[in-house]
């Protein structure tokens, strides 16, 4: 891929995946920009959301981001 077809793609919207350690309500959707939490366990048993919307570029990634820090929560991972 080129460097010009790769800077296309991070200027487009996409859809992103985030995992926190803990359990979020669903009131939280609108504060979290309206993401989409499901709420699920590891293996161990451990509560896990997951939190998945679009996100339209690094600097709304970065906000999402900051909430999830000012929050407190431990972020596990994040996927697109």
């Amino acid at each position: 891929m080129t460097e010009i077809n790769q800077q296309r793609r991070f200027r487009q919207p996409a859809i992103y995946q985030i995992m926190i350690q803990g359990e979020l309500d669903e009131s939280w959707t609108d504060w979290l920009n309206g993401f989409v939490i499901t709420n699920e366990r590891d293996a161990y048993g451990v509560p896990i959301s997951c939190l998945t919307g679009t996100i339209t570029d690094q600097s709304a990634l970065r906000g999402i981001l900051t909430k999830i820090w000012d929050m407190n929560l431990t972020l596990l991972s994040v996927s697109c």
